[in-house]
């Protein structure tokens, strides 16, 4: 339990005049109170309020398990066949009377849930976004948290080893991610931080494509990005590797883009902004006439959640900070040619910036 940022937040609710606030976001939820859970289509909430004690909400059937985590205060549960925002409704006028202003994450609660709460409090003005509040908390991470992130990343490293050993003629896409996510549960690693991305040859050109029944092609590419979840933080990171000879061609791109990579990395440090960095990788890879090919942002913020708040775009003035930790992932994707992505993520420190994983970005070529 973060009893320190649920006291930052009242002070902001404070300030504000906010006397509750709903947060829905899983992952903020676990944020605030050690607990993590992924809810599906039940209603998992954590109420916040200025004056009296906090209490989680969850499905009865998790009740026990997050009275048994970090979480201190109360745990209030129901049941699938009572409606969950009655029972809220309910708690919140017992505990703490009709709120007059009630704070949301609006970029995690969906129309119609709003509108389900919004139709027990119809006294109650909603208009207060803590979102960028919960994203300015979480930007700066603590030791621990760096901690925390070094652990995922040190298993992201262990994943791409068992990726690369299993590369092998007639082996598909598909067979080496089980054998990824196999190994790792043996390990004890129960989560990954997203679908696990193995693509070979042209098909690693889509930055967001799925892996198939394709069979990893001799003399091409094959692309891994991977991450997983470990005690509720994440790691991401992007290796291309060759399975065989690749061409000339293969390899001047893939040089492209470790440059921009190492370049933007080793350009980190406190003072430039987010939209400085992305320029840096950018312009490696516009200055090598690729500039079309590099059709998506520097990176992304990480912590418990794979994709946080900042992003490393152009046109962002956010000055980096140490603390802040995001991905950087350059790539280059020619339609039914090639595929290239490397990426880090990293932590910002008072003079430059530390990866998270290790795994060698030199060219590897297997088999």
């Amino acid at each position: 339990m973060n009893i320190e940022k649920i006291n930052d937040l009242k002070k902001w609710m404070e300030k504000e005049n906010i006397e509750l606030a709903y947060i829905s976001q899983p992952q903020s939820i676990a944020y605030f109170t050690g607990y993590e859970s992924d809810p599906h289509e039940r209603v998992l909430a954590l109420f916040i309020a200025l004056e009296k004690d906090p209490f989680l909400f969850a499905p009865a059937l998790e009740v026990e398990a997050a009275a048994k985590s970090a979480w201190a205060y109360d745990v209030v549960g129901y049941l699938d066949t009572e409606n969950p925002w009655k029972v809220i409704h309910q708690e919140i006028i017992t505990r703490y009377g009709e709120p007059k202003n009630f704070a949301l994450e609006k970029n995690a609660l969906s129309l119609d849930r709003f509108e389900l709460l919004a139709s027990y409090f119809e006294q109650t003005h909603f208009k207060a976004d803590i979102t960028s509040v919960i994203q300015n908390m979480q930007l700066i991470k603590t030791d621990s948290e760096i901690q925390g992130l070094i652990e995922a990343g040190s298993w992201a490293d262990i994943a791409f080893e068992i990726g690369f050993s299993t590369i092998g003629p007639g082996v598909t896409e598909q067979e080496i991610v089980a054998q990824i996510e196999y190994e790792l549960k043996k390990k004890g690693v129960s989560k990954m931080s997203f679908d696990t991305m193995v693509l070979t040859g042209s098909r690693a050109a889509d930055p967001h494509g799925n892996p198939g029944n394709t069979i990893i092609q001799e003399n091409q590419f094959v692309l891994f990005d991977l991450g997983v979840v470990w005690n509720g933080y994440c790691s991401d990171a992007t290796r291309t590797v060759a399975y065989q000879t690749p061409s000339d061609f293969q390899k001047e791109i893939y040089q492209i883009v470790l440059e921009a990579q190492l370049t933007a990395q080793d350009t980190v440090k406190p003072g430039i902004t987010a939209g400085e960095l992305d320029a840096v990788a950018r312009k490696v890879i516009d200055d090598a006439g690729y500039g079309p090919y590099f059709n998506h942002r520097l990176g992304h913020g990480i912590g418990t959640s794979v994709h946080e708040y900042p992003s490393i775009v152009a046109g962002n003035d956010l000055v980096l900070e140490e603390g802040m930790c995001f991905s950087i992932e350059p790539g280059i994707y020619l339609p039914n040619q090639v595929g290239v992505r490397i990426e880090d993520c990293v932590y910002v420190t008072k003079n430059g910036s530390q990866s998270f994983t290790k795994t060698s970005k030199e060219l590897k070529i297997i088999g």
